[in-house]
């Protein structure tokens, strides 16, 4: 089934290759390499079927949603700043702006335009869903060696959100909590977050209880010097082939290990793989079971304090010098897919801006590990 799989990949590109851009340049003219990378996108990813049929409205009719949603997707190819550079080049370059789907300049929208619709997609979760189901057709029955999970820092302009001040209330006196018997299982309020998750929780309501608003992240980098930053976390799994499978946005200042069982659920409803790669931030007994549970072999980088980082064996240090895809990756999302340049604000709308990147990165991959 893979090599099946792979074969259709390879003959997509061909196809483009030997047939569509020949044609494609006849029609509109010379195009850039940018001008072939954004048609291959749209091409596998399919926008048009994710963004809902509004039917006919009273009134001036609507601008094309479709037309704006490949738009952004351009942007995110191109690594435009904002939203406004992207409407410029979208005037004076008229094969892109043909190719996301206006034929004259005077048919593009104004920006408020964009935001409004920026703001639809971004509370339907467009890029999300479009990337799931980007996933699940390509890559659902190939068989992953390994998952790399890891975290990335999301610079963001906007003001920390306020944490909520308590208010003192007179309130009756509370019964004395009674201690927990010897072999009595422990109770939901007594639980922390990891232990609520593998017990309790489905997918859906361990994702509503992480924290998303923008907050003030800290962080030791690889030369060991604290960084902080203003923001977001943007938390993914990355399987072979630098390939992203899955992705959480959180507040900055949340541990790793919080979003690691998500994560791992969230992935393991997309594909299957056999190993989880994770540094010494993930290292927590209910991970490592939960990996165990998945069928998964974790491969976790353990930190003892006061002795440092303990010595893998040689053949699982071998499979975790792998994780380093997941830190190509992380730089290819900020230097090349507009991850530095986020200008919204929200988590909604900084999530959406980021898939937008994340869907091109990933049909970039895919197609790269096929041919």
């Amino acid at each position: 089934m893979e090599n099946r799989l792979f074969d259709l990949l390879t003959q997509y590109g061909r196809i483009l290759q030997q047939k569509l851009f020949p044609r494609l340049e006849d029609e509109i003219g010379p195009t850039t390499e940018k001008h072939r990378q954004v048609v291959t996108v749209l091409g596998l990813v399919k926008l048009e079927a994710f963004i809902p049929y509004r039917g006919r409205q009273a009134g001036r009719p609507p601008h094309d949603r479709a037309a704006i949603a490949r738009a952004f997707v351009a942007k995110a190819i191109c690594n435009f700043p904002t939203t406004r550079v992207l409407i410029e080049v979208l005037k004076a370059d008229a094969r892109l702006r043909r190719i996301c789907g206006w034929e004259r300049a005077s048919e593009l929208p104004d920006e408020t335009v964009f935001s409004r619709a920026f703001a639809d997609f971004a509370r339907a979760g467009l890029a999300e869903r479009a990337h799931k189901a980007l996933i699940v057709s390509t890559q659902q029955d190939r068989l992953i060696g390994h998952i790399s999970r890891d975290a990335t820092a999301v610079a963001a302009r906007e003001r920390p959100a306020k944490r909520a001040q308590e208010v003192a209330v007179p309130q009756a006196k509370k019964a004395p909590r009674q201690r927990r018997k010897r072999g009595e299982p422990k109770r939901v309020e007594d639980m922390t977050r990891i232990e609520r998750q593998v017990s309790t929780m489905s997918l859906s309501e361990m994702l509503a209880e992480l924290p998303r608003q923008c907050a003030v992240g800290c962080k030791t980098n690889s030369h060991g010097r604290k960084e902080t930053w203003r923001g977001y976390k943007l938390h993914w799994d990355v399987a072979d082939g630098q390939i992203p499978i899955s992705c959480v946005l959180t507040a900055a200042n949340l541990h790793d290990s919080q979003v690691a069982i998500p994560l791992a659920t969230m992935s393991a409803q997309r594909v299957t793989n056999l190993y989880d790669l994770m540094d010494s931030a993930y290292d927590a007994k209910p991970i490592r079971e939960y990996s165990q549970k998945l069928g998964h072999v974790p491969i976790i980088e353990r930190l003892v304090r006061g002795t440092g980082i303990v010595e893998m064996e040689p053949a699982q240090a071998a499979r975790y010098d792998g994780r380093t895809n997941v830190e190509r990756v992380n730089g290819r999302l900020k230097d090349e897919f507009g991850g530095r340049y986020v200008r919204v604000r929200g988590a909604l709308k900084v999530m959406t801006h980021l898939m937008f990147g994340i869907l091109a990165l990933t049909v970039d991959e895919i197609l790269r590990l096929a041919t």
